[in-house]
């Protein structure tokens, strides 16, 4: 996958707009600011479709990958955006820089620790700030 990928997540409450450009985002914040909310919104809508009231606007799909058959679903998906955050403990390991190097999905990943085995651009790294139900990532 290449090119650029705006990603629009939003209930009526709550507003995430981004962009990707490059296969290896990361996203940071301190505690507080949504970053778990995020995720569990794209959960949500992955999960329940339109009935869970969160629109994903993307010209990609956007899924999360999390658990532990990761793997399975990082060879079997292709052109995908998939978000992980630092609850999933395989964001750390070497294995997962290995499959998602290899892989032609992008990839956000949402910690506040060093991914040490990834090779990402310090461009790359957004931080995320609230203003009142509108979730930025700058």
């Amino acid at each position: 996958m290449k090119g650029k990928h705006r990603v629009i997540v939003q209930n009526n409450r709550l507003h995430y707009e981004f962009e990707i450009r490059r296969n290896i985002t990361v996203i940071l914040g301190d505690s507080a600011m949504g970053k778990t909310t995020l995720i569990n919104m794209l959960r949500q809508a992955e999960n329940l479709g339109a009935s869970s009231g969160i629109d994903v606007i993307c010209d990609v799909p956007c899924r999360v990958l999390e658990g532990q058959n990761w793997k399975l679903i990082l060879e079997s998906a292709s052109g995908n955006i998939f978000f992980t955050d630092e609850e999933n403990a395989f964001i750390n390991t070497e294995e997962f820089a290995d499959a998602i190097q290899g892989s032609d999905n992008y990839f956000v990943l949402i910690t506040r620790e060093n991914l040490y085995y990834l090779p990402y651009s310090v461009e790359e790294i957004y931080g995320l700030h609230s203003s009142g139900y509108k979730g930025n990532i700058i």
